[in-house]
């Protein structure tokens, strides 16, 4: 029987992952707790990443070797870059990239050395089944949050995006990292700081990956929402919508 990995960011996500887990029997590993239990049938562990990319590679190394996950999916917030990537829209990764890797000029910038690679490829068929489900989550959000827990943003308009996904051990807050990155890698749509680390490792053992970000800011010096409480009214009541119905579709093998 496979078993899916849920890797949340945040410790709400987790929460709200659990709440939908019956049987959920708790394992500690590496210093991490890990939750297994089933969700519509499908055998599941679920996570906390932690932050940074050692961080979320160790928590991929340990899914893989000691709970042996044949699949992985990630959830949680990121910065939006791309010019039309707002404030409370989702991405779908199709690809991940580190931002700060950098050992030139013994490798090109961006290239993990001795892998020949800039970007790691999520999976196609389970990406493609994330952005299936991503907008209905999204309608299931829009219709039973209130207007007045929106937090000023419009979730009703709202957009789903696919593509370049960038992560690094620095989080990007000013307008010239913002700039920067843009300039460096310009397909790029959001920036976070664990999931081309997990991919790296995804590849590896050949355990296919696949990655959801709600936008959370603009990884710039514009004034930003209520971090707090988009987390927790918005970004992690979301990711489980995707993941309820994602799962609720996934055949059970």
């Amino acid at each position: 029987m496979s078993r899916l990995a849920l890797v949340s960011a945040m410790h709400e996500e987790l929460a709200a992952v659990l709440a939908r887990m019956p049987d959920e029997q708790k394992t500690v590993v590496a210093g991490r707790e890990f939750w297994i239990g089933h969700w519509h049938g499908h055998e599941v562990v679920a996570v906390l990443s932690r932050i940074g990319k050692v961080a979320a590679a160790t928590t991929a190394t340990t899914l893989i070797e000691r709970f042996g996950v044949t699949r992985m999916l990630f959830t949680g917030v990121a910065g939006g870059l791309a010019p039309h990537v707002n404030v409370g829209d989702v991405v779908v990764a199709r690809a991940f990239v580190q931002h700060d890797m950098d050992a030139s000029p013994l490798f090109p910038r961006h290239e993990v050395p001795l892998t020949g690679m800039t970007h790691f490829p999520s999976d196609v068929a389970l990406s493609d089944a994330l952005l299936a489900v991503a907008p209905l989550a999204l309608a299931d959000l829009v219709q039973s949050l209130p207007p007045s827990d929106w937090l000023g943003l419009a979730l009703d308009a709202a957009t789903v995006h696919q593509g370049l996904v960038a992560s690094g051990d620095r989080f990007v807050s000013t307008n010239a990292e913002s700039a920067e990155l843009q300039r460096r890698l310009p397909q790029a749509l959001a920036v976070e700081m664990e999931c081309a680390a997990m991919a790296q490792v995804c590849r590896d053992y050949g355990v296919p990956l696949a990655a959801i970000r709600t936008i959370s800011d603009r990884a710039d010096d514009a004034a930003h929402v209520d971090f707090p409480r988009f987390i927790q009214t918005i970004a992690s009541r979301y990711s489980v919508a995707v993941l309820d119905r994602l799962l609720a579709q996934l055949p059970v093998s």
